[in-house]
């Protein structure tokens, strides 16, 4: 089967020493694809240049809601420039995050705002990230969503008016491996089972939020354990998982507009 990771930070300095090794595993696991997920300028250029080097593996560029308060015009102008990379499929991870509040809300909002305007722009999806921040991340999108606009909630856990929100802005929903785990992931195993198949997309967002049985023996995280994600998710749907795995290897490629899948092999 074909399987896409659709989130993942191979930029991360954890995989500096073994990068060939993830990206071996992760075939080995039928995961034939990867999306790269900048945060911030220099891990998006990293992702790029990671992407330049495995066949498989694309890049999406932005700026994360942790890092709003370092956000800068010049910084900005440099990853619109980015975009225009070949393997630059996607603009993200952008959104609101009033969790930890690592930037004050302000500068979330002004560059959550910007890049919004920036990906209708450059017609790019975007990957969105929200977290804790009581609808406001909703309020702004809504008012700023183009119609025809293409896009993922990543490592969705919100609720089930949040999803039926989403949902009706045709977003795609990006599954974790918090599906897997007993206790956190029981929401989501309910909401799950009611997303339309033509909507989900799976992922790990490696080096975080190991699947199990993965997280009781690796601590690292990485797009090979997205095999795991997959599986859970076909089993609460009741689906054959190599019917699912095409799906979502179709929905994947259809949002990143990735040629690979006209084939389904890379």
């Amino acid at each position: 089967m074909n399987i896409f990771d659709s989130h993942c930070h191979l930029d991360d300095r954890g995989y500096d020493r073994d990068l060939d090794g993830v990206i071996q595993r992760a075939h080995q696991a039928d995961v034939k694809a990867m999306m790269a997920v900048g945060i911030d300028l220099p891990t998006s250029r990293k992702a790029i240049a990671i992407a330049e080097r495995y066949d498989g593996v694309y890049a999406a560029v932005g700026l994360h809601p942790h890092d709003a308060k370092s956000g800068a015009e010049a910084s900005m102008a440099e990853m619109q420039a980015m975009a225009a990379h070949p393997k630059v499929k996607a603009w993200g991870e952008i959104g609101l995050d009033f969790n930890r509040m690592y930037s004050p809300q302000p500068d979330q909002e002004r560059w959550f705002l910007h890049q919004l305007a920036l990906g209708e722009t450059l017609n790019l999806p975007m990957i969105f990230h929200e977290r804790d921040s009581g609808g406001r991340f909703l309020k702004l999108l809504r008012t700023h969503w183009a119609p025809l606009r293409q896009g993922v909630v990543h490592c969705f856990s919100g609720s089930e008016a949040d999803l039926d929100a989403y949902l009706s802005m045709d977003l795609h929903i990006g599954i974790t491996g918090i599906l897997t785990i007993q206790s956190r992931g029981q929401a989501l195993r309910q909401m799950a089972r009611r997303i339309p198949a033509n909507r989900l997309l799976v992922e790990t967002d490696a080096p975080y939020l190991t699947p199990t049985p993965e997280r009781n023996k690796f601590r690292r995280n990485e797009p090979a354990f997205v095999r795991t994600v997959l599986f859970k998710l076909a089993e609460i749907r009741q689906a054959d998982p190599a019917d699912l795995a095409e799906t979502i290897w179709t929905n994947t490629c259809r949002l990143f507009d990735v040629d690979a899948c006209e084939c389904g092999v890379i």
